[in-house]
């Protein structure tokens, strides 16, 4: 039976590598940690359907690699995207600096209005943590992104990192500020008939007959 929703929304899993991207996926889609994690090789794909907001989206999230000799391969799947998790490992002060030039990809190549959540993945190690949550938590609002704290590990906040993205960019649908139409918005209609819903009156009338004379 194929699968109904209201919306596809495509995302991206962004940041350096070895930050649990792929982990962070995994726990997302099938709900348990990924053990046996290496290196993602160019991209790897998942996808789910979820409930936001009294819609049916289905998220389809394509995991980038982190290694600088694959970014040119990576770099293509950016267009087009809706939505971003923009990863850094709190135990690696090293991925925390190259956030801005990540983010600097996502809005370049994507779109400027792409919806960017921060994950500060790897929470479960705590004690080993290089970047604290305030410094995080500024980088996000002088950039105007959503901040979260995850858990690939334990779970934690990782739904929360997908449907906090997915709500706002429904909210940006609703508002006008995202229009599902437009060429590369990463949005596409699940139901013909809330695509015709969503049209301007207008476009709804009825045709004039042409005149017989």
């Amino acid at each position: 039976m194929a699968e109904t929703y209201d919306f596809l929304f495509k995302f991206l899993v962004i940041g350096s590598a070895g930050t649990g991207k792929s982990c962070l996926l995994h726990q997302f889609i099938e709900n348990k940690f990924k053990q046996d994690s290496n290196h993602t090789i160019g991209v790897e794909f998942g996808s789910r359907v979820v409930s936001v907001g009294g819609k049916t989206v289905k998220l389809q999230i394509w995991d980038t690699a982190g290694q600088e000799r694959f970014r040119s391969v990576t770099r293509s799947y950016y267009r087009g995207a809706a939505g971003a998790l923009l990863v850094y490992d709190i135990t690696s002060r090293e991925t925390y600096n190259s956030l801005a030039a990540w983010l600097t990809d996502a809005r370049t190549l994507a779109s400027p209005n792409i919806v960017v959540i921060l994950c500060g993945n790897k929470k479960d190690l705590d004690p080993e943590r290089e970047v604290t949550f305030l410094e995080a938590s500024r980088f996000a609002q002088e950039n105007e992104l959503m901040f979260l704290e995850t858990s690939a590990l334990t779970g934690e906040n990782v739904e929360e990192a997908f449907l906090k993205c997915a709500r706002t960019i429904l909210n940006k649908i609703d508002s006008g500020e995202l229009d599902p139409e437009r060429m590369g918005s990463g949005i596409q209609y699940g139901d013909v008939s809330l695509r015709q819903l969503r049209q301007p009156r207008s476009a709804q009338a009825v045709a004039p007959q042409p005149c017989g004379c």
